[in-house]
């Protein structure tokens, strides 16, 4: 799979992106070797392979360091508020996005 400048220029486009053509070529060449890579990468024959959840796991045994789980039932209200740019009635007061 390789993308035409037409594309480059388009999927910039939806991004609201804009490139000169300088750039758009240069994108071009560094995303078409991306795909060179992928293409490379998918044609390998993983059959009989057993799956890697982790590259680290193959010499180490790892194991989820994680906190126990404590229940907190306390108000943070006033706290998380103190943060807030604006706050009314113990609620977050946001600027109107829709006229």
């Amino acid at each position: 799979m390789s993308l035409s400048l037409e594309e480059i220029q388009r999927i910039a486009n939806l991004s609201k992106l804009s490139f000169d053509e300088p750039q758009s070529i240069a994108m071009q060449g560094k995303i078409n070797s991306f795909f060179k890579l992928v293409e490379q990468m998918d044609s390998v024959d993983t059959e009989g392979v057993e799956p890697l959840f982790h590259p680290v796991s193959v010499v180490q045994d790892i194991t989820l360091r994680l906190q126990d789980d404590v229940a907190d039932t306390g108000n943070h209200r006033e706290g998380n508020m103190q943060n807030a740019p604006a706050a009314q009635g113990g609620y977050f007061l946001v600027p109107k996005v829709i006229e």
